[in-house]
């Protein structure tokens, strides 16, 4: 019974920050900019193949680095070409934009990868045990995701709590007249913004991507979870406290629909 319990929770540990991997990035930008991404799952998912894609060609550890900031260029792209564009016109229009950038994207990766899930498995510089608890093994590599969501908490939060640039951000969304009047560039500060957010997402795809099945349809697999966690974390704290984001998703874990491999 014991071994039961702790086996559960430590997996429940696990998909709950497997979940903050996944909508810290997009909590960012809702708190920061307003914006509700419908396209950052797919953002998450072009991370997922971006690394494996990498990971053939130089390895899972350099991967590990390329593939978030590949998806980071994705971002300000976006940010700076799509969503400054539609601003103007209003919520309705983001929300439209980036739902159809999700379809977008979901299709270029299509006829990249073709519609038959990759063999995206996990690393074998991480694909050992870390550890056993009364005679099950814990995987390395969930081990390397704990981590790496401790470390995106502890960066959002040191960054947006503790240093000038997170002072600067903060109020780029509430007081973007004064930042410009004292030689700040706001549309510059949102494309930060938008391009760190990204490059969560495809930093949690690195990961989630071989605990999930790297697959086109992965976005619509993980979406409603993601949206719907990072719209409550948004509402009930913001990631300016990241540990809403936290208490949030590790308290979802009961109710998850996501399937670990």
């Amino acid at each position: 019974m014991l071994e039961l319990v702790t086996v559960s929770l430590l997996n429940g540990v696990v998909y709950g920050l497997l979940l903050f991997m996944l909508s810290s990035g997009l909590t960012l930008i809702f708190s920061m900019m307003g914006v509700l991404n419908f396209a950052h799952a797919s953002v998450f998912m072009l991370g997922a193949y971006l690394s494996y894609q990498c990971g053939r060609w130089i390895g899972f550890w350099p991967a590990l680095v390329v593939a978030p900031l590949l998806c980071a260029v994705v971002g300000a792209v976006i940010e700076r070409y799509g969503l400054r564009r539609v601003h103007a016109s209003g919520h309705v229009a983001e929300i439209l934009f980036t739902f159809g950038l999700a379809y977008v994207i979901e299709e270029l990766v299509t006829m990249a990868w073709g519609r038959n899930a990759v063999a995206n498995s996990v690393p074998a510089v991480i694909d050992f045990p870390l550890f056993r608890v009364f005679g099950t093994t814990f995987p390395a590599y969930k081990g390397l995701m704990m981590a790496i969501s401790i470390a995106m908490f502890v960066f959002l939060y040191v960054a947006l709590k503790k240093t000038r640039i997170g002072l600067v951000i903060q109020a780029a969304l509430t007081h973007p007249q004064m930042l410009n009047a004292l030689g700040h560039d706001v549309p510059g500060i949102f494309v930060l913004v938008f391009a760190i957010g990204s490059g969560l997402a495809g930093l949690g795809g690195v990961i989630g991507g071989f605990m999930l099945l790297t697959q086109p349809t992965l976005a619509q697999a993980i979406a409603v979870s993601v949206h719907e966690l990072a719209t409550n974390a948004a509402r009930y704290g913001s990631l300016w406290a990241a540990d809403g984001d936290v208490e949030i998703a590790l308290s979802s874990t009961a109710g998850g629909q996501l399937s670990l491999r």
